[in-house]
């Protein structure tokens, strides 16, 4: 599948006893320990005050209708906030909400205006939600090889999603030369974080490789780190 990801990335730890001066963190405790009202309850002032984590939190739990009603139009809101404060997960949620058309207006130029500021900042989600526009032609023209750029950035973050979009790509030779050898090692990777159809690709370009080919490619792909180039050919 190549659907924009409606995955929030974020780090919640455990329940935290409330104080005056609550921070941030006090709210994004309370939502990790399941108590959402309390979150909502220490998240609003701050959002108000124009703390931009604060805006794009509160607009998240609008969006999920977690300890408070659902409201794309409040989550939209929320988000805008933050994103014009340059929070690039804030930036990332508002390009998805006019991808979609929730709470606005869909707006694919809109989606990718907001998408392309957080990829930019280097958020992996971004980066592969973009990379799904250049490749579907929503928003920008349609251009193979602006997909495979940002795949590839954000593949190099560890996200299977992009991994397993630039393996198809190379494996089709759509934009980028046609590579089995790079196709299997991005399914090799892509399967090593979860991914099953990834599994299900890695084992049909294996078909296409040699015995000493299949065998150098498993032992590239294991030696990869996030983080690092990806180690394909023609790059």
């Amino acid at each position: 599948m190549r659907l924009l990801p409606l995955l929030l990335a974020a780090t919640m730890t455990t329940a935290p006893v409330l104080l005056l001066g609550q921070t941030v963190q006090d709210g994004v405790d309370a939502y990790n320990a399941g108590d959402y009202e309390t979150a909502a309850e220490i998240i609003l002032p701050l959002a108000e005050e124009g703390d931009a984590g604060a805006q794009a939190q509160l607009g998240w739990m609008y969006d999920l209708g977690l300890g408070v009603p659902q409201d794309y139009e409040q989550a939209a809101k929320w988000y805008r906030m933050a994103a014009k404060q340059g929070h690039a997960a804030a930036q990332r949620y508002l390009g998805k909400m006019y991808y979609f058309g929730d709470g606005v207006l869909q707006n694919y130029e809109q989606a990718e205006k907001w998408t392309r500021l957080a990829a930019e900042q280097g958020d992996a989600l971004a980066q592969l939600n973009l990379g799904v526009m250049y490749e579907k032609g929503d928003g920008v023209p349609q251009d193979y090889a602006e997909a495979a750029k940002w795949y590839r950035m954000a593949a190099e973050q560890g996200y299977a999603l992009a991994q397993f979009n630039l393996g198809v790509m190379y494996y089709q030779g759509e934009g980028i030369p046609q590579n089995f050898r790079n196709a299997y090692i991005l399914f090799n990777l892509a399967a090593a974080r979860g991914n099953e159809d990834a599994r299900t690709n890695r084992e049909i370009s294996a078909e296409e490789l040699s015995p000493d080919q299949l065998a150098e490619a498993q032992r590239i792909s294991s030696e990869w780190k996030v983080g690092e180039p990806l180690p394909l050919q023609g790059r």
